[in-house]
């Protein structure tokens, strides 16, 4: 009875991958032929199969941009980042879409730290350091049993110390890992996708409005009360939106 439910969970499985690279090569095919609602219709199938990738989210972005859909097409670039943040092709469209976009918002200057933490730390995910982590736990393991066993004095300096290193870079890969968990947690980053909407300084219509933005802007999430979300911009500005002309970028 196990075997057969075995095998029907693969044949299942088999049968599920087929459809979705079938409606992937259906989504590519409308994309060439400039029909890009129905590649849309067909990439946003997949999607809802939970059968996400970096290549999936890369090609919505890209049909999302030859509608000029300013919001969408950069939400979806961010997406496909979110899964691999070192694509070269991700990062070369989401500059074009972001020109599209009309906020131009001034960054606050980073400290050297912080300018690290952004060109080394955050290209990989913390799920990615978390392997590294298991990685490092693993050779501390092993290279300690083999100091442990080793029967000459070089040997056995050789694997202490070896093994020392590896735990002392596992420990470090541990804090790095849990750092970037807390952040990407959070540090709730959305897309606005309004094509204009008012930000306010307190969650209700009549509160005074501060600035306005537009679609495709990058936020941070900071709190949520009723129908409405606290922001922050890049360049340190705060206020309050209407919740659903915005859109998460993870389901934190």
């Amino acid at each position: 009875m196990k075997n057969i439910l075995f095998l029907l969970c693969i044949i299942t499985s088999s049968i599920a991958a087929q459809n979705n690279d079938s409606l992937f090569v259906s989504a590519n095919n409308f994309y060439k032929n400039a029909d890009f609602e129905k590649a849309i219709e067909h990439y946003k199938k997949i999607e809802e199969k939970g059968a996400v990738s970096p290549e999936l989210y890369l090609n919505l972005g890209n049909t999302y941009y030859k509608l000029n859909q300013v919001g969408p097409a950069i939400y979806y670039y961010e997406k496909a980042l979110k899964l691999d943040p070192i694509q070269d092709d991700v990062l070369n469209n989401l500059v074009f879409a972001k020109r599209l976009a009309l906020d131009n918002i001034a960054v606050v200057p980073k400290t050297v730290f912080q300018r690290f933490h952004e060109n080394y730390l955050q290209k990989l995910t913390y799920n990615e350091w978390a392997f590294l982590a298991v990685i490092f736990s693993f050779l501390t393991a092993v290279l300690f049993l083999l100091f442990y066993f080793a029967y000459t004095p070089s040997k056995k300096r050789l694997y202490f110390t070896t093994s020392g290193l590896s735990f002392i870079l596992f420990i470090f890969v541990i804090f790095i890992t849990y750092n970037e968990y807390n952040r990407s947690k959070n540090n709730k980053e959305a897309i606005v996708f309004a094509e204009k909407t008012t930000i306010r300084n307190a969650p209700t219509l009549n509160a005074e409005a501060i600035f306005t933005l537009h679609e495709g802007t990058k936020v941070i999430v900071l709190d949520a009360i009723d129908n409405w979300k606290k922001i922050k911009l890049a360049d340190g500005k705060q206020g309050w939106i209407i919740a659903n002309e915005v859109k998460l970028l993870t389901d934190f």
